[in-house]
């Protein structure tokens, strides 16, 4: 039996409305979709319509359970996806559950290992990630892993960043990869495309773009702006712009700033 009957079975046996299952977390046309076997659920969605169910995942996988899937469930549930790629075997990665908590796995794995630096490690993950099928899998679960990709792998990321729909994370991106290249008025100009011109990260790269063209009264603006968030990065940034516009006792004010951390 298909995932979607054995769902709309256990709706009906519960004598629960498509609207009353769905509750605030998913729409009723995707309910519908889903019974009807026309889309698949995240393994999110899949997990609270259980749980409004009373019933197991197992029991919508329709499959035993090997211990090796149960021990990485714990660890999933626990944030330690590296506990749960050491658990799973190759008889849990054969089972669809399996699979796709070993592709959350290696996502979520990945991201850490980004932000700890270990850029080589982190594009090893993503890239084993990708190659991993999950009928499971949506959109915005690999559209998130392209973006870590392309900030794990800096002589990758326009290649990258090219099948990427412009979003305001892929703009920055996009940006500081222009600017990296010595495109500074290109980078400004993706830069105008983004929707929310006020996060501290927009701020601190249309500074960069800015200064990068001289234009350093427009880049100290900007920095300002971003200070309070990111005053570390900042810091050094304004006393470089102060220099630039000879305005040496600003320069000296950031220059202590920095000293004092």
């Amino acid at each position: 039996m298909e995932l979607g009957e054995k769902l709309r079975q256990a709706r009906l046996a519960a004598g629960l409305s498509q609207r009353q299952l769905c509750g605030e977390k998913i729409t009723r046309n995707m309910l519908s979709l889903i019974e009807n076997g026309s889309a698949q659920p995240s393994m999110d969605t899949l997990s609270y319509l259980a749980a409004r169910l009373g019933k197991p995942m197992a029991y919508f996988w329709g499959e035993t359970q090997p211990a090796a899937l149960i021990r990485a469930r714990e660890f999933w549930a626990a944030g330690n996806p590296n506990g749960v790629l050491e658990a799973l075997d190759q008889e849990a990665k054969q089972q669809p559950e399996g699979r796709h908590l070993w592709k959350l796995a290696l996502l979520a794995a990945g991201e850490q290992a980004l932000q700890e630096g270990r850029l080589p490690y982190a594009r090893e993950l993503l890239e084993d990630c990708g190659g991993i099928e999950s009928l499971y899998w949506s959109p915005e679960q690999e559209r998130r892993r392209k973006i870590l990709l392309a900030k794990a792998s800096p002589d990758r990321r326009g290649e990258i960043l090219a099948a990427l729909p412009p979003e305001d994370a892929e703009l920055l991106l996009r940006a500081e990869e222009a600017l990296r290249q010595g495109q500074a008025g290109r980078c400004a100009a993706i830069l105008e495309a983004a929707g929310d011109k006020a996060q501290p990260e927009w701020l601190l790269l249309r500074g960069d773009a800015h200064a990068a063209l001289g234009e350093f009264s427009q880049a100290a603006q900007c920095f300002h702006q971003a200070e309070a968030f990111l005053p570390e990065k900042v810091h050094p940034r304004l006393e470089r712009c102060y220099r630039e516009l000879r305005d040496f006792e600003r320069a000296y004010y950031y220059a202590v700033k920095q000293r004092q951390g």
